[in-house]
């Protein structure tokens, strides 16, 4: 068991929340019961997640995309007002870390992701005025785009949608999980042949071509699951407490 605010200080801590300027509160959003005991962690703090945290007797409900965003309209009406009552009504605290989990060199969605795809990280980039987010590497052996997007297949479950005019062998690659996509200008700049990201515009297809890089959108869910799943079961094990990671499916 431990207090819900000593959790809430040292994950803040861990994650260096101060050190960003997000697009949301991070860190503690809905304050449930004092005492955790059962932590229920997730990517999107959407209804289905909750109402199994609930099912689950959860005290906590640890996420990547919670609430709060900028731009957003402030009114708790709708979709915003059945999710917060359903953790109000059970007394269920959330967690909720974007930016900060994203960036973490040990837990982070990023080098979590390096780890699934058997990237070795060489480097960062993307900062814009705080820690960088991307991370840069390279792969064992050189290989096709095709083969890389086999791989990305069968470690993220996912298949990747594929475009640009890159190098027949790709040697060098660089990603950010999410809606990084635009970090591929940057990518391209450092002379990488390739770039993973979650989601793709339209834009970014004609830049792929154009720029002579390899890009592969692997999904916005399927390449952020692995950050909050280590950050789980890193305050479990410090803690002592339950801890289950549930995996609501997104195709996006």
């Amino acid at each position: 068991m431990v207090e819900l605010q000593e959790l809430v200080h040292s994950t803040d801590a861990l994650l260096n929340v101060g050190a960003f300027q997000d697009y949301c509160p991070n860190g503690l959003q809905v304050e449930g019961r004092s005492e955790i005991r059962r932590l229920v962690s997730g990517v999107t703090a959407c209804a289905e997640l909750l109402d199994r945290a609930v099912a689950l007797n959860a005290d906590a409900v640890l996420v990547h995309h919670g609430y709060f965003w900028k731009g957003e309209g402030a009114a708790i009406t709708g979709i915003k007002r059945g999710r917060i009552k359903r953790l109000l009504d059970a007394d269920i605290s959330l967690l909720a870390y974007h930016l900060p989990l994203d960036a973490h060199s040990e837990l982070g969605n990023n080098v979590q992701l390096a780890r699934q795809l058997g990237l070795d990280v060489q480097g960062s980039f993307g900062g814009g005025g705080g820690p960088d987010l991307a991370l840069m590497g390279g792969v064992e052996q050189p290989l096709s785009a095709e083969a890389l997007a086999v791989q990305i297949k069968e470690r993220l479950g996912r298949a990747p949608l594929h475009v640009g005019n890159g190098p027949a062998l790709i040697r060098s690659i660089g990603w950010c999980s999410g809606a990084a996509q635009s970090y591929i200008e940057q990518a391209a700049e450092l002379g990488l042949d390739a770039f993973i990201s979650g989601e793709i515009s339209e834009s970014t297809v004609h830049f792929a071509r154009e720029a002579g890089i390899h890009y592969f959108s692997a999904g916005h869910h399927a390449t952020e699951k692995y950050g909050v799943q280590a950050l789980g079961e890193r305050l479990a094990q410090t803690y002592a407490i339950e801890h289950t990671f549930i995996d609501i499916a997104n195709p996006v």
